[in-house]
């Protein structure tokens, strides 16, 4: 009998906002295909919401609709993590799941993994062990008390295995399986919009696109760049100048657009060579980032894409928690050193920039080693219970 057919209950997989659906999706795609794995229940907690941010994605990488939509909506970090348990519980005591799976490092994934870790349900965390030593990030604080939190700890880099370590996790829990993001990706390149058609569909002149130098790529949307007006008044200033010398995409994230109107700062987005979009779904995305000359972002995930895709990137923060971008890849930290920013800039311009290389497991088949090695953990764990 497999486990499928078993008294096992479903694993419960977890997403709240848009990174979480480029790790799920190949996951489940994975899962379907492994028979000895309990059924999967897709439960999205609603903490993104806008329909480019949510559904178009969900389209565009092939997920399953919902199982379970939790609909929590915004909020601070308090009263959307708190409003996530509040809605999560029910559901647990509702499927009597084997395993809850969360990804990432968002407020959904801390929240579901204090429920399931409180009424006694194993945890798993995929994308485990990263960290950028800023407490300030609450991405940071959600990535940590996640880890120890865990059961099972999948790891994209080995680099997390010493952090993880030093936060006392033995190593029996952790398991190096590559990374998911890269998945999608690969998945998405055949599919991906040309450049010149996403802004030709966004009503701007395509040739943007095909200047001598190409073009550049900005996604900026961390409270520490978008926040504060003197933040975004410094970024601003930043984008203006690195658009004198080639012109840059921007589809601007809702928070983003919103704090530039409640800032009063929109008319500095009226410059010709700075192109901005409305939010974009995911294959117009790749294909923006796959064709850029450079990529000027505060993501964690558009840092792996672009190492991924050879493309160089220059990341608005003083830190990452994806230090294998910056050592083995194209990433390249700037904050918002104007200066440092347009010196990158031109040497990109003049000799192509970071390339760096692929880091290892970074093969686009990381979603079947969790399958497989999740149907043995699960395996071994119903039997030491029986």
């Amino acid at each position: 009998m497999t486990l499928r057919e078993s008294l096992l209950g479903p694993v419960l997989c977890v997403v709240g906002a848009r990174p979480n659906y480029m790790k799920m999706a190949p996951l489940l795609r994975a899962f379907r295909k492994q028979p000895s794995l309990p059924r999967a229940v897709l439960v999205h907690t609603g903490q993104h919401y806008d329909y480019a941010l949510n559904d178009r994605l969900f389209q565009d990488l092939e997920l399953p609709a919902p199982d379970v939509n939790l609909a929590v909506g915004s909020g601070s970090h308090a009263v959307q993590t708190a409003e996530v348990m509040k809605r999560f519980e029910p559901v647990v005591d509702a499927l009597k799941p084997s395993a809850v799976l969360v990804v990432g490092d968002v407020n959904s994934t801390l929240a579901c993994s204090l429920v399931a870790a409180k009424k006694g349900v194993a945890v798993i965390h995929v994308e485990a062990g990263l960290r950028s030593f800023d407490r300030s990030m609450p991405e940071e604080i959600n990535r940590v008390l996640t880890d120890q939190l865990a059961d099972l700890l999948y790891t994209t880099e080995r680099s997390a295995h010493e952090n993880l370590a030093r936060e006392g996790i033995p190593p029996q829990r952790i398991a190096f399986v590559g990374n998911l993001m890269i998945d999608s990706l690969h998945a998405a390149l055949p599919k991906a919009v040309p450049a010149e058609e996403v802004v030709r569909r966004a009503g701007a002149d395509p040739a943007c696109v095909r200047q001598a130098h190409g073009y550049g790529v900005v996604t900026l949307h961390r409270p520490s760049n978008v926040d504060e007006p003197a933040a975004l008044v410094e970024v601003l200033d930043i984008l203006r100048a690195v658009a004198a010398r080639l012109p840059l995409v921007w589809p601007i994230h809702p928070r983003t657009r919103a704090s530039i109107e409640r800032a009063g700062l929109m008319a500095a987005l009226a410059h010709p060579r700075l192109i901005c979009l409305p939010p974009q779904g995911y294959l117009e995305m790749v294909g923006l980032l796959a064709r850029a000359t450079v990529v000027l972002t505060d993501s964690g995930g558009v840092q792996e894409e672009t190492t991924a895709l050879g493309v160089p990137c220059l990341t608005l923060r003083q830190n990452t928690e994806r230090p294998i971008t910056i050592e083995q890849g194209t990433n390249t930290l700037v904050g918002r050193d104007r200066a440092k920013i347009l010196t990158c800039i031109d040497e990109i311009l003049r000799n192509g920039g970071k390339r760096g290389r692929i880091p290892e497991l970074w093969d686009g088949r990381s979603a079947d080693r969790i399958a497989d090695h999740l149907s043995d953990w699960l395996r071994n764990r119903s039997r030491a219970a029986t």
